[in-house]
C-alpha cells in the first residue's frame, strides 16, 4: 500500500446562531436544496421532525424522545433555547475502500432544548442534510445532580408516507443470518421467523426489522433506514406498526438489566440515518454512513494491505476435514512425542503448506487457517463454553511458526483465526497474549467469530455490552497493528472511517449456509438483495468463488448460482479482503480462475450501473494503482438481458476486455458450471449486451491495452 496521505480539504464552514425562545420550529435543507428537514414542537412541547424531497413527503411528522429508568421520561414539555444553522464541506481519503476520495458536504441544524418545568433537563438534537439523505442524533449534556443516564427505550419514530415495498431482515437481537424478505410494509411479520433450525443463536422479541432496511415507494423513490457511528450504545431495531405505517426504535436489551443503555453524561447517541435516492444504485453509491462517523483516529495503517486470501475452511463445511483434532478420522499423519496419530484435522502444517503453495503460484496473498488452536474438541454444546479455547496453543499437528515462516518465504501472509464461541470474557482475558503472539509473528489480520448464545446469559450480540466488547477488541487490535474481520458481529455502521483496521465483517447469511442449511441454502436472489441492504452498512466477508457448485460431498446441498455469478461477486459484494473460497484442486487448471487472479480488491472509484433490489445489480470498479476496471453483474432466479454502457471508461484509452459469462445452457440448478470466455477491445462509449441465465451473472476484466 502506498504511504497514506491525510487529505482534508475544507471548502466552507459557516454558522448562523440565534435565540428562539418563542420559535417552535426550524428547518434545514441539503446543499442542492432537494431534501428538507423540519423540526417542530407541538403545543405540549413534544418534538417531531419531517423530511421531504422536493414536494414529496419522505417522512411524515415523527415523534422523538426517550423512556428513562429512575427518571421521568423525556417525551415532551420542551422549549427551544436556541438554534444554529451551519454548513460544512470537505474531501477525505480512504486508506482502502471502494472509493479513494470521499466528498463530505452537508448543512446542519442544531437545536438546543430544555424542559420548561421540573428539573429543566437539557437535550440537544443535531440534524445533517446531505444530497443523498439525512442523519440526526441526540446529545445529553451534563445535568446538575445526575452523572449517568439509564435509557429504557429510545422512541425515535419514522412515519412513512405510504405502504412501501420493503426489503427487510427480522429484528433479531442475536444474529443477522436470516434471509431477507420482500413485502409491502404493512405485511411485515418478523415473528414468523423465530426459532430457525440452522441458527446457533436467535431472538426476535417483537415484530421489528434490523437495519439497513430498504424501501421503494410507489412513485419510484428508494429509501434505506440505518444508523451510523454505533458507539457505547445498543443496536437499534425498528419495531413495525403496520396499521399506522410507522417504525419506532426498539433498542436491543439485556436480561441482566432493566435498562437498555447506560451512559455517563455528557454523551451523544448514534446517528439515525435515511438514505434517499431516485435510483436503487444511488443507495449503494451513497457515502452517507461513513461520512457520519468521526475522522481516522489511527493514522497510517499501511501495515494492512487489501488482499485476496484462501482458507482451510471450506473443506470443513464440506465434511472433508474437521476443526477439532480429536474428532478427525483419517487423512494426515503426524507425530507427537513417540506416538503416530492419523486424522482428518484440517489445520495441520502440511495442509497449510499445500494451500500456501497454491496461493503463491496464483498471486493470492493471504491464508486463513481455522481450527489450529486447542479447545475445538471441547466445543460440544452451547452451554459450557467459558475457558475452552486457548488462542496461543496450537494442536500438535500444526506448527504455527513454521507455517508463518513458509508463508513469508512464498509471499503469503497468515490470517489469524479466533473463534470465541460467544464467550467474550474468555477472549478478553487472552487479548494480551493472543495479540502479542500475532505481533511476534508479524501477523496483521484476524478473523474473529462469536457463534452461539452470548455468555454471560442474558446478553445479546447486538446489545450495548457486546457493542463495547467488539470495540474493545478493535482498539486492542489497532494497538497491535492488527486488522479485524468480525463474524457474528455487531452491524456495520461506518466505524471503518474512524478505525480503518475494521476491515470487514460478516453480518449476513454467508456462503457456508449453502453447504449445510436444511432449507435449501441461499436462494439465487440472495446477493442481489444483500447489495441493496446489508452492503449499505459497509464491507462484507462473504467468501465467494465456489467452482464445484454441486457440492459432491454434500448430496443434499448445492450452490444456487452459476459459476459466472460466483465470479461476478468479487466486484458486486465489496470487501477489502476477498476469499478464493473453494478447494485448490477445484481451481487447478480451470480457465475461469484467471478472473480471480486478476480482479482487484482496492478501488479508486466504484459506480452502480443498474439494478433493482432482489432482482439484479451491475457494478463497475476501477482498481487503484493500475487503473484497470472490473465489472460484475448478477441476477436472481430469472434470466434477463442486460446492456452495459462503457461510458465510464476514460477518454482515449483502449481496454482488453475478458468476459466470463453464462453458457448457453447455464442454469443455477440444472447446469451451474456452464460458462464461456470471450475477448474484445473496449473503449469509452461502447456497449455490450448479455443474457444472464437463471441465477447467473457476468464478470468482466478490462485491462489497459
Amino acid at each position: 500500500m502506498k504511504q497514506f496521505k491525510n487529505l482534508l480539504l475544507l471548502i466552507a464552514i459557516s454558522t448562523t446562531f440565534w435565540q428562539c425562545s418563542e420559535l417552535n420550529e426550524a428547518t434545514v435543507a441539503s446543499p442542492d436544496g432537494q431534501i428538507s428537514i423540519k423540526f417542530e414542537l407541538d403545543e405540549s412541547g413534544s418534538p417531531s421532525y419531517t423530511v421531504t424531497r422536493g414536494e414529496t413527503a419522505i417522512i411524515n411528522p415523527s415523534k422523538m424522545g426517550f423512556e428513562l429508568e429512575g427518571q421521568e421520561d423525556m417525551m415532551g414539555g420542551f422549549e427551544i433555547l436556541n438554534v444554529a444553522n451551519s454548513s460544512f464541506s470537505e474531501e477525505w481519503e480512504m486508506q482502502w475502500g471502494e472509493q479513494r476520495i470521499v466528498q463530505n458536504t452537508y448543512n446542519q441544524l442544531t437545536i438546543r432544548l430544555a424542559e420548561k418545568g421540573g428539573a429543566q433537563r437539557p437535550l440537544t438534537i443535531y440534524f445533517k442534510a446531505y444530497d443523498d439523505g439525512i442523519g440526526f442524533r441526540y446529545e445529553f449534556p451534563e445535568q446538575e445532580g445526575v452523572d449517568s443516564l439509564f435509557i429504557s427505550e429510545e422512541r425515535t419514530e419514522f412515519a412513512l408516507n405510504g405502504d412501501h415495498t420493503t426489503y427487510w431482515l427480522p429484528g433479531d437481537w442475536d444474529i443477522y443470518e436470516l434471509l431477507y424478505s420482500k413485502s409491502r410494509f404493512s405485511e411485515i411479520d418478523a415473528t414468523q421467523m423465530r426459532n430457525h433450525p440452522d441458527l446457533a443463536a436467535t431472538y426476535i422479541p417483537v415484530n421489528a426489522v434490523n437495519t439497513p432496511v430498504t424501501m421503494k415507494t410507489d412513485d419510484g423513490m428508494y429509501l434505506s433506514f440505518h444508523e451510523a457511528n454505533l458507539t457505547d450504545y445498543s443496536g437499534m431495531t425498528l419495531q413495525v406498526d403496520p396499521e399506522n405505517l410507522a417504525m419506532v426504535s426498539n433498542l436491543v436489551g439485556s436480561e441482566r438489566n432493566n435498562y437498555k443503555v447506560k451512559r455517563a453524561l455528557p454523551f451523544q447517541t448514534p446517528w439515525r440515518t435515511i438514505q434517499i435516492s431516485e435510483t436503487a444504485g444511488g443507495l449503494i453509491d451513497s457515502k452517507l454512513i461513513v461520512n457520519l462517523n468521526d475522522p481516522n483516529k489511527l493514522g497510517d495503517i499501511s501495515w494492512f494491505e487489501p488482499m485476496k486470501y484462501m482458507g482451510i475452511w471450506w473443506e470443513m463445511h464440506l465434511g472433508l476435514s474437521t476443526w477439532d483434532l480429536e474428532g478427525s478420522q483419517s487423512m494426515n499423519t503426524f507425530e507427537t512425542g513417540n506416538q503416530e496419530v492419523v486424522g482428518t484435522h484440517g489445520a495441520n502444517t502440511e495442509n497449510a503448506k499445500r494451500y500456501i503453495d497454491f496461493a503463491a503460484a496464483n498471486g493470492i496473498k493471504g491464508l486463513l487457517v481455522e481450527g489450529w488452536y486447542t479447545g475445538w474438541d471441547h466445543w460440544t454444546g452451547f452451554e459450557e463454553r467459558e475457558g475452552i479455547f486457548d488462542f496461543v496453543t496450537e494442536y500438535p499437528d500444526y506448527d504455527i511458526e513454521e507455517v508463518v515462516r513458509y508463508g513469508r518465504e512464498k509471499g503469503v501472509e497468515l490470517i489469524m483465526h479466533h473463534e470465541t464461541s460467544a464467550a467474550p470474557r474468555t477472549y478478553e482475558q487472552q487479548l494480551d497474549t493472543a495479540y502479542s503472539l500475532m505481533s511476534s509473528l508479524g501477523i496483521h489480520a484476524v478473523k474473529t467469530g462469536y457463534v452461539g448464545k452470548i455468555i454471560p446469559k442474558g446478553e445479546y450480540h447486538h446489545g450495548q455490552w457486546m457493542v463495547n466488547h467488539y470495540r474493545k477488541v478493535l482498539e486492542h487490535a489497532a494497538a497491535n497493528q492488527v486488522a479485524v474481520n468480525a463474524h457474528e458481529p455487531i452491524k456495520a455502521t461506518g466505524i471503518r472511517r474512524t478505525y480503518p483496521n475494521a476491515i470487514a465483517r460478516e453480518g449476513l447469511r454467508g456462503q457456508e449456509f449453502n453447504a449445510w442449511a436444511t432449507d435449501g441454502g441461499n436462494p439465487p436472489e440472495h446477493l442481489s438483495m444483500v447489495a441493496f441492504t446489508r452492503m449499505l452498512g459497509g464491507p462484507i466477508d462473504f467468501t465467494p468463488g465456489i467452482f464445484e457448485l454441486s457440492l459432491e460431498p454434500k448430496p443434499d446441498n448445492q450452490i444456487n448460482t452459476t459459476l459466472a455469478h460466483q465470479l461476478a461477486l468479487y466486484v458486486v459484494i465489496y470487501g477489502p479482503v476477498q476469499m478464493a473460497a473453494d478447494l485448490p484442486e477445484n481451481y487447478e487448471g480451470h480457465p475461469a480462475f484467471q478472473f480471480i487472479r486478476d480482479v482487484g480488491v482496492n478501488w479508486e472509484q466504484s459506480m452502480t450501473l443498474d439494478g433493482e433490489p432482489g432482482d439484479f445489480v451491475v457494478i463497475a470498479r476501477e482498481e487503484r494503482e493500475t487503473a484497470n476496471w472490473f465489472v460484475g453483474a448478477i441476477t436472481d432466479e430469472n434470466e434477463r438481458e442486460i446492456t452495459i454502457d462503457f461510458d465510464f471508461l476514460p477518454e482515449g484509452t483502449s481496454f482488453k476486455a475478458t468476459v466470463y459469462k453464462d453458457g448457453d445452457e447455464a442454469h443455477y440448478k440444472d447446469n451451474p458450471g456452464d460458462y464461456a470466455i470471450e475477448s474484445a477491445s473496449i473503449s469509452k462509449g461502447d456497449t455490450l449486451s448479455f443474457k444472464l441465465a437463471a441465477g447467473g451473472g457476468v464478470a468482466i476484466s478490462l485491462m489497459k491495452e
